[in-house]
């Protein structure tokens, strides 16, 4: 790809797309709008041009990881005491959801990384350690932090396995596991299992995965989790298999194996039983996987309005300048994706604000429906803009089929998928914690 560096000078010069969200009519601090200026201008200069190219050949896209690090986003997470930029869950969101009007792929993986710093930092110092357990969980996470601020260390968080994930009660067993290793120095553990739909298989520096402790007392639980930092380069790690999907396939999510792989204390993201405990008190962690789909939602729209326009080149043999929006049903069909946009984004924003410990039922409620209703509502979107904009807007050379494959794939995503959503949110309605029928 011939695209030249971008300085900060380049970047202050280039002309942006309206933000996903007006700062003034939602708010926003001065540092959430200049994340989201920087994302739209990196977004429309960088990520767009080369989006197509990741998804035809399935490939990762390695450059666009070199200007999020140029420009600190690798460490937006990062406390500000570590050399991160401190940034809070919702402004990281917000940024995020303009980096999937982009490039979707690039929006998902980085969110896989980020979660890794958001997790162990903000997210962790909300829920309960015993003292001694808390000094060294921060001790460990300063060491994964100074390895992403220093040495630009990007990583993953594949946590699917295959089997059948129960939704609703969330207690089913990593089949990964951990065994203690003993007289070893420094103390470690051995892990094997495997993890499929592994986003940044094969680019990712270290593997932060889900595992069960094998040496536990209790029958085998999400309960006892641990969150582990793998080395993509331990030995005994292997990435297999192909990755040619649908969609969102510049996250070359392939499945990976880990045969009796050895890491020392030091690799624990998380203490045994604290994931499960951040699943149960931090839901809105899982909303984080939103905001990618609620970028392409407005890309389509945005798609849409240009192309109606006639403002796309390439849209008419190669040549930009049909205008077709003189027809009173694409005007009703753009319409209809205006109104459903704002719909998705307004319910969102509020979900997303709303993310903290222990949230209210009515909270984590509204956080389902605004998950359901985003990556439900993107696909529903984009295949709109399909039929508005006709035929040729299926041709390959222009982005819009890919916003619809690429926003197929956010229903299906563990652990809330759609069903998952609908399920939690008719019970939990009606049944209040701990109420069961005779």
């Amino acid at each position: 790809m011939n695209v030249p560096h971008l300085d900060s000078i380049d970047l202050d010069s280039i002309d942006t797309d309206a933000p996903l969200f007006d700062p003034a009519a939602f708010r926003l601090g001065e540092e959430e709008a200049d994340l989201k200026a920087l994302a739209r201008r990196l977004g429309r200069s960088r990520f767009a041009p080369r989006a197509a190219e990741y998804d035809r050949d399935a490939r990762f896209p390695t450059e666009n990881y070199t200007d999020l690090g140029a420009h600190g986003l690798l460490s937006i997470c990062i406390p500000r005491e570590h050399g991160g930029m401190g940034v809070g869950y919702r402004a990281y969101c917000t940024t995020a959801a303009e980096i999937g009007r982009y490039c979707a792929a690039t929006a998902l993986t980085w969110n896989m990384h980020t979660c890794t710093c958001l997790w162990t930092g903000a997210l962790a110092d909300d829920l309960d350690m015993a003292r001694d357990e808390r000094e060294q969980h921060r001790r460990r996470r300063a060491l994964h932090y100074r390895r992403v601020v220093a040495e630009g260390a990007l990583y993953a968080q594949p946590f699917s396995e295959g089997g059948v994930y129960d939704g609703t009660t969330r207690m089913t067993p990593f089949a990964t596991v951990a065994n203690r290793v003993p007289g070893k120095v420094p103390g470690g553990w051995r892990i094997n299992g495997r993890k499929i739909f592994a986003s940044l298989a094969g680019a990712a520096d270290y593997y932060g995965i889900m595992c069960g402790d094998a040496g536990s007392d209790e029958p085998p639980s999400r309960r006892d989790a641990m969150y582990v930092a793998v080395p993509a380069t331990a030995e005994g790690v292997d990435v297999v298999g192909d990755w040619d999907p649908l969609g969102m396939r510049g996250t070359v999510s392939r499945t990976i194996v880990f045969k009796d792989v050895f890491v020392d204390d030091d690799a624990i993201l998380m203490p045994r039983g604290l994931y499960f405990q951040a699943s149960m008190r931090w839901p809105h962690m899982f909303l984080s996987l939103s905001p990618t789909y609620l970028g392409i939602a407005q890309a389509s729209l945005d798609f849409t309005v240009r192309y109606l326009r006639g403002e796309i080149a390439g849209q008419n043999g190669g040549m930009s300048g049909e205008k077709r929006r003189q027809s009173a049903s694409k005007q009703l069909a753009v319409a209809q994706m205006f109104i459903a946009l704002q719909q998705m984004k307004a319910l969102w924003f509020q979900a997303a604000s709303e993310a903290r410990v222990d949230p209210t039922k009515e909270q984590v409620l509204r956080a389902l429906a605004a998950q359901y209703t985003v990556m439900e509502g993107a696909n529903d979107l984009a295949q709109l803009a399909l039929r508005t904009c006709g035929g040729r807007s299926l041709l390959k050379s222009l982005p819009l089929e890919r916003f619809y494959r690429d926003s197929r794939c956010g229903s299906v995503m563990i652990p809330w998928t759609a069903e998952t959503c609908l399920e939690r949110i008719g019970r939990e309605s009606l049944y209040e914690a701990g109420e069961e029928d005779a």
